[in-house]
């Protein structure tokens, strides 16, 4: 019998997402095409799920560039939240307390560049304190709780000084999930919009990590079937995003060297603050 180029793959899957509770799948749509994906899926203000995004991070993005991502979400009509991410993450030196909480998932980001593990700590922010971040009339550091930040140093071995770094956005953000029959997994797709006016979509599914291989060629094989074209240079949204934002606050940049501290290995006091509600 004739070998085959898919041997050296075999387990591959199994072993990038180990340690994962789910696999998402992402491939971001040319500008030229998202007029045609919204009216191919009557995807509409009428329907969708309306966001306003912030991240904070330095001017020159030194968080970012550590794997480390900070946002904030108002969800009009829902619940707000702050989000805490880290990646690259490795499952195997990750304390198992964390999946107590119920904002704790470990996912596996994939798109045609490889794939990457990420671990993140989402947390309820009350309805009202995002905007009096914004405006400069609360601190940074009030919308994430103790507990995000012993995540962050134990999971990054770092420290933020919320008070140093600065508010990158708004971006409005809609979403949608919906189904086409020749997909077999729910499909998401979220179309930014940053305040020059340009966009950016890009559409998911997600999928329990054992059917990680599946997925992937699936997704594919779906986007070419419709006659989805696959953006060459795989835009990541945050990317895309905070490079805007940030370009506008380079003047602050003598504030970088504060605003992460060193790496450590042992854990940080944290705040007394009411403890997380476990799940």
């Amino acid at each position: 019998m004739a070998k085959t180029t898919a041997a050296p793959q075999r387990g591959y899957y199994a072993q990038q997402t180990a340690g994962a509770d789910r696999i998402e799948i992402k491939a971001t749509v040319p500008q030229r095409q998202i007029a045609g994906a919204l009216k191919r899926y009557k995807l509409t203000r009428s329907n969708d799920e309306q966001r306003l995004v912030y991240f904070f991070d330095t001017p020159d993005q030194a968080l970012l560039e550590a794997g480390i991502i900070v946002r904030a979400r108002r969800v009009i009509g829902d619940r707000h939240d702050s989000t805490i991410k880290f990646r690259p993450v490795d499952t195997d030196k990750l304390p198992q307390d964390w999946r107590k909480y119920s904002g704790f998932k470990i996912e596996v980001d994939a798109s045609e560049k490889g794939l990457v593990k990420s671990a993140s700590f989402s947390m309820p922010v009350r309805k009202g304190l995002i905007k009096q971040v914004v405006a400069g009339k609360a601190r940074n550091g009030r919308l994430f709780t103790p507990e995000q930040e012993k995540f962050l140093e134990e999971t990054a071995g770092r420290n933020i000084d919320f008070d140093q770094v600065v508010v990158l956005g708004p971006l409005m953000a809609q979403r949608w999930d919906f189904v086409d029959p020749a997909c077999p997994w729910p499909i998401t797709a979220e179309l930014w919009q940053r305040t020059d006016g340009a966009q950016l979509m890009e559409i998911s599914v997600k999928a329990p990590t054992v059917q990680a291989a599946a997925v992937m060629a699936g997704f594919m094989a779906f986007l070419a079937e419709v006659g989805a074209e696959r953006d060459r240079n795989q835009q990541a949204k945050t990317r895309w995003a905070m490079d805007f934002y940030a370009s506008k606050r380079k003047p602050a940049g003598r504030r970088v060297a504060r605003a992460v501290a060193k790496s450590r290995r042992t854990a940080a006091p944290v705040r007394a603050r009411k403890p997380a509600r476990a799940r």
